[in-house]
């Protein structure tokens, strides 16, 4: 099985983040679907201003070519106010630019999110789905994945302890490696 090195970008800055719970849960389980999964970290980012475009701060440059290292990107967002945070919002906007240098460009891309409400995160999902198809990044639409929290779902060194839940990850993580599989053939990074 190829492996692929899978760069995640959490949408929450909370210490306590629960989306931040789940991408330590899907990284544990990424091994066993054959995907390298390391965090690409937008804490430090300042606010996107155009006027940076000529001269990217070390920090973004960065952050640009961490992006650029990896195969694909997975989104691990909460929803506030039925959208993105604004930080991955920031942290999206800071890798898609200066014009014609978008790190997102046939680079594979998936969603996932939770939240202690019954819906998980699909409104912030949706949100981000129109943000990556402008930034022309392909996605994975299926198997769509709002997880609804519950206190002692994962512990903190990222064991998901709900089996069913536990094997919906994994089968999403499969699902993820065939789609960066498909997307990677038909356009190489090389290309």
């Amino acid at each position: 099985m190829t492996k692929y090195k899978v760069g995640f970008l959490v949408g929450s800055l909370a210490k306590g983040s629960i989306n931040r719970l789940l991408a330590q849960a899907l990284a544990r389980l990424g091994a066993d679907a054959g995907l390298e999964l390391q965090e690409i970290g937008i804490r430090e980012l300042p606010l996107y201003s155009y006027d940076y475009d000529a001269d990217f701060p070390p920090v973004a440059r960065a952050f640009k070519q961490a992006i650029g290292r990896m195969d694909a990107i997975l989104f691990v967002t909460p929803e506030y106010n039925r959208s993105i945070p604004g930080a991955l919002k920031n942290a999206i906007d800071w890798a898609s630019r200066p014009w014609g240098s978008n790190s997102f460009t046939r680079k594979p891309s998936a969603l996932i999110g939770t939240s202690p409400g019954a819906i998980g995160t699909a409104v912030a999902q949706q949100h981000l789905r129109s943000v990556l198809c402008f930034c022309n990044s392909p996605l994975m639409n299926t198997v769509e994945a709002y997880i609804q929290f519950k206190p002692g779902l994962i512990t903190e060194s990222g064991e998901v302890t709900e089996a069913a839940t536990e094997e919906f990850l994994r089968n999403y993580l499969a699902e993820f490696h065939q789609f960066i599989a498909r997307v990677l053939t038909v356009l190489p990074r090389d290309a």
